[in-house]
């Protein structure tokens, strides 16, 4: 595992200890940004199930300004810390241990939203569609901005989740991305009625 791009290209990444989480392959990790970005002219992101980190060190590595990282696993947080230590990026994080949903909530009560968030979940421990309901009702995310979710093929993801709708669904092996972002005529709409 390691960087693929950016500032930090080619940098080696600790994997979590242990079979609780499964890291983003360089492959995956690799298509993911093609669609995305592939590189960011700043920009806030969060990685709500941060594993090793290795997405949201991508994401710092290719622009982002700030990326927060949460996970429920300590080895998991132990694991983002090496990580972003060897990267040198430690002053563009924040590193949570929380569980996801608290940990929507409190960056709710900090009024706090989000360019990119990348959802990637333990396979067997799903609940994508309740998290994206969270962010969508709650405004986390920007309104040009993206919900990156990644998860087993055989998980189906409905088409639009409150304003959300997904725009795109690649399938790699037995890993699938599905992105999500505001639906763009209905947010024009909003404008020209505010116009009226």
């Amino acid at each position: 595992m390691r960087v693929v791009s950016g500032k930090c290209k080619g940098h080696p990444l600790k994997a979590v200890p242990g079979q609780s989480t499964r890291p983003t392959t360089d492959k995956v990790k690799e298509a993911i940004f093609n669609i995305i970005g592939p590189y960011f002219e700043g920009g806030l992101g969060l990685d709500l199930f941060g594993g090793s980190g290795g997405l949201g060190i991508e994401a710092i590595s290719r622009g982002l300004d700030k990326v927060i990282f949460v996970d429920i696993d300590q080895k998991a947080i132990h694991t983002i810390k090496l990580n972003v230590d060897s990267c040198r990026l430690k002053d563009q994080v924040e590193i949570y241990r929380n569980e996801a949903e608290k940990a929507l909530k409190v960056l709710i009560k900090r009024e706090l939203s989000f360019d990119y968030i990348f959802l990637d979940p333990p396979y067997h421990k799903q609940k994508l569609t309740s998290l994206l309901s969270i962010i969508d009702s709650h405004h986390i995310l920007n309104e040009q901005g993206k919900v990156i979710v990644e998860h087993s093929t055989d998980v189906e993801l409905p088409e639009t989740i409150g304003e959300l709708l997904l725009t795109r669904s690649e399938k790699y092996g037995i890993t699938a991305i599905s992105i999500y972002q505001y639906d763009d005529e209905k947010n024009q709409e909003k404008g020209g009625v505010a116009l009226v």
